[in-house]
């Protein structure tokens, strides 16, 4: 027997020994079901804040944090769903409440947003969630705190980062996507997670930036409505094979999942929210899934 084949041999024993687990080209590839707790699981702590995403490390069948990201005035990566504070949960200094595009994210610097709280003013569409004054965290802080705790429990969690950005908004309510970019990756990799996380943006324009600049980092392509379950029309708008098709759930079908697994994509749906749809979903093979109520899973 020569050397090639003795090889072949001795890889197609490792193979039965250990299923052929596929390992990425990503270091720290998550391989296993992902299970992402949407803004930190807001519908039990108050949405993308510290606190929140320090609790539910707690469940263990969490496997990925996730959130999403703005740029304050003097360039700080700061983790908030809104590029302008949201009068449904924010409060000023002084316990008073806020109005509908009062302040913007982009126009103030970070001094200035700490000012105000996201956590005490009760949300009416999640009445679960627990109330305590916090305030809206940079994403450097935010990591360090969740690296702490990963250590002192011995979990690596993921990461999956939404740059919010539209089309038009550039220079009024977030930078250019290609600083947008620069800032964001450039956390990432001081804080040495870019091979734990995913960069995912409704935004064509900074997933183009991501793919051309940086194409180590994994990319999960957001996409809505109907059009959803159409991914070939979908991919071919964005020009390239995202690592993550990440479609509205209620347009996911089998169909969708096995277009996806056939061209080399995972499909992580996003937002679900009960115990029907979860298992329904896994049930025709996603790879994973975005929910608000991480205390859903496994039940």
């Amino acid at each position: 027997m020569n050397f090639k084949i003795k090889y072949a041999s001795l890889i197609s024993v490792v193979c039965l020994l250990t299923g052929c687990i596929a390992v990425s080209h990503m270091k720290s590839s998550n391989t296993t079901f992902d299970f992402q707790a949407h803004r930190g699981g807001r519908g039990l702590m108050p949405e993308n804040t510290i606190p929140a995403m320090l609790a539910v490390m707690d469940n263990d069948k969490v496997t990925t944090l996730e959130m999403d990201l703005a740029i304050t005035k003097d360039k700080q990566v700061v983790v908030s769903h809104d590029p302008t504070l949201n009068p449904i949960i924010t409060t000023k200094a002084d316990g008073t409440y806020i109005k509908a595009n009062e302040f913007t994210i982009y126009q103030m610097d970070y001094l200035q947003l700490q000012k105000f709280d996201v956590g005490l003013k009760v949300h009416p569409v999640y009445p679960q969630q627990k109330k305590l004054a916090v305030a809206i965290p940079t994403l450097n802080d935010l990591v360090d705190s969740v690296e702490v705790k990963g250590k002192n429990i011995g979990r690596k969690m993921f990461y999956n980062i939404e740059i919010k950005s539209v089309d038009g908004k550039d220079g009024i309510e977030h930078p250019v996507p290609d600083e947008f970019v620069e800032l964001v990756v450039n956390t990432i990799k001081q804080k040495n997670i870019d091979f734990r996380t995913t960069i995912q943006s409704f935004d064509l324009r900074p997933l183009k930036v991501l793919h051309e600049k940086h194409p180590t980092i994994q990319i999960a392509y957001l996409v809505e409505g109907k059009g959803a379950g159409d991914v070939k029309m979908k991919i071919d708008l964005l020009g390239f094979t995202p690592t993550i098709y990440s479609p509205e759930y209620k347009y996911v079908t089998k169909e969708t999942v096995d277009y996806c697994h056939a061209n080399n994509m995972k499909i992580i749906p996003w937002t679900v929210n009960t115990k029907t749809e979860i298992d329904a979903l896994i049930a025709i093979g996603v790879d994973g899934l975005i929910t608000d109520y991480p205390n859903l899973i496994g039940k």
